[in-house]
């Protein structure tokens, strides 16, 4: 399913089972330990807060290295070599590849953007 199709009611959205977990273990500890259960969801804020500012921190200190889908859409774009036309003669025709610099430079972005965001979730989390 990619994002340009409406949602099915047939199948599960994503990580279903891991938010059946998280509520079943959360259950758990409101049975065991309910005076944990504000400490765990403040806990849970703190990472969320700080996964959002990771993700704004990259976007603000790289503002021309943002990772782009527009580097996935020139491998489906047909390719831009020109067929010579010559009559009685067999031709060897070479197919123009895609340019990898925008691909390599978009996940290089993306592996930024991750380890940006994991460093500020891991910084707040050993803090709080």
């Amino acid at each position: 399913m990619n994002s340009d199709t409406s949602f099915s009611f047939g199948k599960l959205p994503r990580l279903t089972s891991w938010w059946v977990i998280a509520l079943a273990l959360s259950a758990l500890v409101f049975v065991l330990s309910p005076q944990q259960l504000p400490v765990s969801l403040y806990k849970l804020n703190l990472i969320a807060l700080a996964a959002v500012a990771g993700y704004w921190i990259d976007r603000s200190v790289f503002p021309y290295a943002r990772p782009r889908i527009d580097a996935l859409r020139e491998l489906d774009a047909p390719a831009d070599a020109a067929l010579p036309e010559l009559e009685g003669e067999d031709v060897l025709t070479l197919a123009a590849l895609p340019n990898h610099a925008a691909l390599y430079f978009m996940a290089c972005c993306m592996i930024r953007r991750a380890i940006l965001m994991s460093a500020t979730i891991v910084a707040v989390g050993l803090g709080a």
